[in-house]
């Protein structure tokens, strides 16, 4: 299956965070859950991950995680992802089986590389210095 993206970006490598939101050690293990899903994802589909940032949880889950997917229109796949997303159970960490809405934030940004060039033109820069007793306007 051959797909076309004609976003700027959608080519690229993807870095993804996940923060769990409010609710503790069930958003966090709502956030691990997603990251183990994304992983997994990432691995069947031929990419590579490499976790770039990861704190773990006080009981269960993680804090947050930042990871590197790399392959071929890794952030075209998964810009989709962007937001935040629900899971609504019976909490495991709840002796009286309540239910529990749990959310988490999913972020993804195309990985840029430095390849590219950058031309200042000097007739834009302009710089002002301050002093205490007096200013004065430098024009480059």
């Amino acid at each position: 299956m051959k797909h076309y993206y004609h976003g700027k970006f959608d080519k690229n490598n993807a870095i993804i965070t996940l923060h769990p939101g409010a609710g503790g050690t069930e958003s966090q293990d709502w956030a691990e859950m997603l990251y183990r899903m994304y992983s997994r994802w990432a691995n069947s589909n031929g990419y590579t991950i490499k976790e770039l940032d990861y704190l773990e949880g006080e009981e269960a889950g993680i804090k947050s995680v930042t990871a590197l997917i790399t392959g071929e229109n890794a952030y075209g796949y998964l810009k989709s992802e962007i937001g935040v997303h629900r899971l609504v159970r019976i909490s495991p960490f709840d002796s009286g089986g309540r239910r529990h809405t749990s959310f988490a934030s999913v972020e993804v940004l195309p990985e840029i590389t430095d390849d590219i060039e950058i031309d200042i033109n000097l007739d834009d820069i302009r710089i002002d210095t301050y002093h205490a007793s007096r200013s004065r306007r430098t024009t480059y």
